[in-house]
């Protein structure tokens, strides 16, 4: 059956081309993950607060696969990961992705996630604005979603201070580790 309105992004508009690093401010970017960064990901998924809203743990065998499938998703175009990292060492100190890109209708859903030292310090809300703003530019999203529990008041934080407005509750949506939550629906549209 064919379709009547074409795709809103182009397949091939990330294979294409290599994934690009974003200037996030001067004491940091956004770029692809190497397998450097094996030991950022086993510290990151072994913190507590981390495992609170995702719930994996990986050592050092598991990152290297982790990080082989967040590399992938560019070519596959099923997604986008960065790592930020410092601009003075370039080293990584959290993840930024898109988890998933829907090509036909134009959107996408950011994920995120800072080691604690690097929390609390605007990072967070840069990167994705910076994403967000490159997505909308150049690769030509509609429409950008965050959704998270409606316990973790940083992520709340960090949607609306880069310009997500909140359009709603999603109820019993999310299983943690504690159990079922509701959870907080975000978006940002390409204006």
């Amino acid at each position: 059956m064919p379709r009547l309105i074409d795709p809103v992004i182009a397949p091939g508009s990330l294979s294409n081309g290599p994934q690009p690093t974003l200037v996030v401010d001067d004491r940091s970017l956004l770029r692809p993950w190497t397998l450097d960064d094996i030991p950022v990901v086993v510290a990151a998924y072994g913190d507590a607060e981390i495992q609170r809203w995702i719930p994996y743990s990986f050592d050092a065998q598991e990152a290297e696969r982790v990080i082989g499938r967040w590399t992938a998703t560019w070519q596959n175009e099923t997604g986008a990961c960065w790592a930020i990292a410092q601009e003075s060492d370039n080293v990584a100190f959290g993840r930024f992705a898109f988890q998933t890109i829907d090509f036909i209708g134009g959107s996408a859903e950011i994920a995120y996630w800072l080691l604690p030292q690097f929390r609390a310090k605007g990072y967070a809300s840069l990167a994705v604005t910076v994403i967000c703003d490159w997505a909308f530019g150049q690769l030509g999203l509609h429409r950008v979603q965050l959704i998270h529990s409606v316990h973790n008041v940083a992520s709340c934080r960090v949607a609306q201070g880069a310009g997500f407005d909140l359009e709603g509750t999603l109820r019993s949506e999310c299983q943690y580790q504690d159990g079922w939550h509701d959870t907080h629906l975000h978006a940002r549209v390409r204006e």
